[in-house]
């Protein structure tokens, strides 16, 4: 059998794992997944820590301790969550020394609920750098409208950002633009800005679910002719996005800094549609210097069958922009599209950062000691 995890790293694609939870942390699963199946990196998102903590009793004997202290529910998450990363962290750090900190990387993610708050989001960022205290973390903020100013306060700051939910080529520059004036920042700040990194998560399978549905409702053997088409056409764009701008004189004057580049991410990289082949969207993005974060059931997938043949992405442009360019002659808007999924991807996010509040103070409650 060949390694294609092996191969996709050796093109310079970084795997990172979609996923995080006190067990996989306990059982040594994630240090075996990092030893065995080049993982060298993790994210995860409210969604995940919800999954995490409403399954199983993994978090019962630190949910009785914060039951017995009386914590609000929003600290009990804080200092949950917190701790599964920084444990995370350290079981990574031996990654992070090894690449000279560009991997390594745990992410975790500012409040949702704050998305349109510039400076709540900034506050909370530097919050959550001190609370995990670990130099190999990331902290996640969504590349909304609000979201880009306090990506450039945070990097300034010398904090490194994974910066999620971006959808659109035209938010993705903002985002790169984001990054480097940050760098500004800090630089100006005497900060040593081979310290700071950032990743832009660049959300990939969302795409085709949207536009698809759009393609199935025009119905046309032109319009099938093109799903599956538009996720991997955006995101290829983007990685020559990414070549402009950190090719570019304002970038060489930090890259003389010692600044790092940005490195676009993959993210929502498990299919969502069955007839799919559940390793597009790491068989047909691969570049270097970019980073693949998947779910469980994809790094399995890509290990068991993928078939890792190089780079994927050079020599693509054109094709991606005429599939682009295809699907909004048949009527559907990119604009339309991206803006709405970036606004799904917020409200996603935060019901489900309600959820953990919910099941969350259901356990506090369960494990609250009894009177007396």
């Amino acid at each position: 059998m060949t390694d294609a995890l092996k191969r996709l790293s050796d093109e310079g694609v970084a795997i990172w794992l979609d996923d995080l939870s006190r067990q996989r942390i306990t059982s040594g699963n994630l240090a075996e997944l990092i030893d065995q199946q080049h993982v060298v990196g993790v994210t995860t998102n409210p969604s995940i820590f919800q999954k995490a903590i409403s399954e199983g009793h993994g978090y019962d004997q630190q949910l009785g301790d914060l039951a017995a202290r009386e914590v609000t529910v929003e600290e009990a998450i804080r200092m949950i969550t917190t701790a599964d990363v920084r444990d995370a962290a350290d079981i990574l750090r031996p990654v992070f020394d090894a690449t000279g900190g560009q991997d390594g990387r745990v992410s975790i993610e500012v409040d949702p609920r704050l998305a349109h708050n510039t400076r709540a989001t900034t506050a909370e960022a530097r919050q959550l750098a001190w609370l995990v205290d670990r130099p190999n973390t990331l902290i996640k903020i969504p590349a909304t409208r609000a979201g880009i100013p306090a990506i450039t306060e945070t990097i300034g700051l010398g904090i490194s950002v994974n910066v999620t939910l971006i959808f659109s080529l035209e938010r993705y520059r903002e985002v790169m633009d984001a990054y480097l004036a940050g760098l500004e920042k800090a630089k100006a700040a005497g900060l040593d800005l081979s310290k700071i990194h950032s990743v832009a998560s660049f959300f990939v399978s969302r795409v085709d679910s949207e536009i698809d549905k759009r393609l199935d409702g025009i119905g046309t053997d032109e319009a099938k002719a093109l799903k599956g088409k538009a996720a991997l056409a955006n995101a290829r764009l983007a990685y020559q996005a990414y070549e402009e701008v950190f090719s570019s004189d304002r970038w060489a004057a930090l890259d003389k800094a010692n600044a790092n580049k940005q490195r676009p991410l993959w993210a929502s990289t498990g299919v969502k549609d069955p007839s799919y082949k559940d390793t597009l969207y790491v068989e047909d993005l691969v570049a270097p210097g970019t980073v693949n974060t998947m779910p469980e059931a994809t790094l399995e997938a890509t290990a068991d069958h993928g078939r890792i043949t190089g780079n994927t992405i050079a020599g693509t442009y054109e094709q991606a922009r005429a599939e682009l360019d295809a699907v909004e002659k048949l009527g559907i808007s990119y604009n339309d599209v991206v803006q709405l999924l970036e606004d799904e991807g917020v409200d996603k996010f935060e019901a489900s950062w309600n959820d953990l509040l919910k099941s969350t103070e259901a356990e506090l409650k369960r494990l609250a000691p009894s009177e007396g």
